[in-house]
């Protein structure tokens, strides 16, 4: 059943025509991934979707009485409530009939001798439960429980919202969004200001979620578990595929193929139509312009395909003024608190030239604080900090503190590189998509993908050769972020970078750290290897700080080619059990020809098929062999 129908939806700002002619619908218990660069629209169309903003022109169709969950960008909560309170408000309704009913048992108590008084009570009562089981009356507050765990505001329930993070007051917008429990979730960026266990928790919740999910997210690997179609905004319209992000991108590039193939091949057509047509009319006979006339009108009469178009992508890359020492970084007893929140204590790490290294752990264990230490923006309380020889740091702030507000795009960038001429600059900006007037634009006017972008354009002027990154894809689209990782991939320098994107570790990192309990746990390989180890209970690579990475990269290639023998060996198992299976069967079949009275009329076809039999049970005794063996 179609819940949600978006019909020629269009929406311009001034002059900018941002939504085109956009097409889209939605089935109930669908969920969809709404995808495109930065600036396509996409929150701009959930906002009409929402009802927070009119539609230029088009029709928006919603089925009859949906209620509708809105998460935007920005939505946080701010009250003096607490943050149970603020959930538990939800249910207000539920525990209003919940007192009614209560109220309702105690009149039916005093009316023990009106027969007709309790037959009225009684229909009150049964509608009063009903209302309350369809409200979750029996569950809600286990339901509120576990949106506090899940979002990890539990240490934060008796606290009024007015004091938390914008972070966490984001957490708290979805976790109440969440319990109204609509028919449709509208979710942007909803794992913004998530650390890695919530956004787990939150794709296990909205899996199993019954209503239907129109979700707006940079973080590939969320769309992969969550989402069973993705919509595309490109050049003002919206494309459709089923399937997860990684199924869509398969599927776009296919199609981008094909469009662009029947263009160029209707370009020679038109060419050679062309051509052939301009042969006639130089023979400048009745005949030939006759000829000529009637081709012409067949090529009038063509319908001409539009070149594909890609939205503008960001090309570029780091490079490295010169070459590190072979120890790029060593702590000893590093120790960081406030107050009595001890955030590390003891970490004693050791970077190597070429390390390739992620740092995770849960929101506020001092992922970015331990960054800040490290630079020198903060000071440590104990412990010791060496940089090696011929380092250069190029540090990423997640949050653009070091962008100036008040300057231009082009003043910004040029005026950390004052020896670069405006060319150069305005090239290197163009990299990353800003053009023409866009330089002039104020930093205070940008996105956060934008000022992401002119970030970046700064970290690859200065050609370091240690970077460390803080949630360097946050606010990049994907196109963007798929170009970031092949920047880093060719990079040839050392890379310390946090982040919650588990399809960007996959990409870049060898190494995972994993900060939590005060201490960093340390695991050879990307997330994927380090999420393996953790669910199979494998202890840390206890002694990987102080391993060499020539000795690292065994460790690790030696542990996947076990994990390839392993897959082998099971693989060969399984195929000698079908082996078995299939020659039992046959077996089989040949005990019941054996049974037959009449093989024995033909003595020679009963001593051939006997014959067959015997080999055929030997064979099967040996495969059991065989099986026995390799179990073990």
């Amino acid at each position: 059943m179609i819940i949600l129908s978006l019909q020629g939806v269009k929406k311009s700002f001034g002059t900018h025509e941002v939504l085109k002619e956009v097409n889209l619908t939605l089935q109930d218990g669908e969920r969809m991934g709404l995808v495109g660069v930065n600036g396509s629209g996409k929150s701009t169309l959930m906002k009409i979707i929402a009802g927070e903003e009119s539609a230029d022109a088009g029709t928006v169709s919603l089925q009859k009485g949906m209620r509708i969950g809105y998460l935007a960008q920005q939505g946080a909560l701010d009250s003096q409530e607490t943050v149970r309170r603020t959930l538990e408000s939800v249910f207000d309704p539920v525990v209003a009939i919940e007192a009614d009913m209560r109220e309702t048992e105690a009149q039916m108590a005093d009316a023990a001798g009106d027969p007709e008084m309790l037959r009225r009570l009684g229909g009150r009562y049964d509608a009063l439960t009903r209302a309350f089981e369809e409200g979750n009356g029996y569950g809600w507050r286990s339901q509120v429980a576990g949106v506090l765990a899940g979002l990890d505001l539990r240490n934060h329930q008796e606290e009024p919202v007015s004091i938390l993070s914008g972070g966490e007051r984001t957490r708290l917008a979805l976790g109440r969004m969440l319990l109204t429990n609509p028919d449709l979730l509208l979710l942007d960026e909803p794992t913004n200001h998530l650390d890695l266990k919530s956004i787990a928790w939150l794709e296990g919740y909205l899996q199993s979620w019954r209503g239907a999910v129109l979700v707006i997210s940079h973080d590939r690997a969320f769309m992969d578990h969550v989402c069973g179609r993705m919509a595309e905004l490109i050049m003002g319209t919206a494309e459709s595929y089923d399937g997860n992000y990684t199924e869509y991108l398969e599927k776009r590039t296919a199609v981008y193929e094909a469009r662009m193939k029947a263009w160029e091949m209707q370009q020679k057509e038109i060419a050679r139509q062309e051509a052939i047509i301009a042969t006639y009319r130089r023979f400048n006979r009745e005949k030939s312009i006759r000829a000529a006339e009637s081709r012409e009108k067949r090529l009038e009469k063509m319908e001409r395909l539009e070149r594909p178009q890609e939205e503008g992508e960001i090309h570029f890359r780091f490079g490295t003024r010169r070459r590190t020492g072979d120890d790029v970084l060593i702590t000893e007893g590093l120790r960081k608190g406030y107050g009595d929140r001890i955030l590390f204590d003891g970490l004693d790490l050791h970077v190597r030239a070429g390390d390739r290294i992620a740092l995770i752990g849960d929101n506020g264990t001092g992922k970015s604080t331990l960054f800040k230490c490290l630079i020198g923006q903060e000071k440590p309380d104990s412990g010791r900090i060496r940089w090696g020889a011929g380092v250069d740091i190029g540090y990423y702030d997640q949050h653009q503190a070091g962008l100036s507000e008040s300057k231009t795009i082009l003043d910004e960038v040029w005026d950390h590189f004052p020896r670069m001429e405006q060319y150069e600059i305005r090239g290197a900006l163009g990299q990353f998509l800003f053009t023409g007037d866009d330089v002039f634009s104020q930093i205070s006017t940008l996105s956060g993908g934008e000022k992401g972008r002119v970030a970046l354009t700064e970290l690859m002027l200065r050609k370091d050769n240690v970077l460390l990154l803080d949630e360097p894809t946050n606010h990049l689209d994907m196109d963007s972020r798929e170009v970031l990782e092949e920047a880093l991939e060719g990079f040839e320098g050392t890379i310390i970078a946090i982040s919650h994107d588990r399809y960007f570790m996959n990409r870049f990192a060898d190494r995972i750290w994993a900060l939590e309990d005060s201490s960093l746990k340390a695991y050879l390989g990307n997330y994927d290897d380090y999420f393996n180890a953790v669910s199979r209970g494998q202890a840390p690579d206890a002694d990987q700080p102080q391993m060499t990475r020539t000795a690292a990269e065994k460790e690790k290639r030696r542990s996947r080619e076990e994990e390839k023998r392993i897959k082998a060996e099971k693989e060969r198992l399984k195929a000698l059990e079908k082996q078995i299976a299939e020659m039992e069967q046959h077996a089989a079949g040949m005990e019941e020809r054996l049974a037959a009275p009449e093989i024995w009329q033909n003595p020679e076809e009963a001593a051939r098929l006997t014959k067959a039999y015997n080999d055929t049970k030997a064979e099967i005794d040996r495969l059991y062999e065989m099986w026995a063996e390799m179990a073990e």
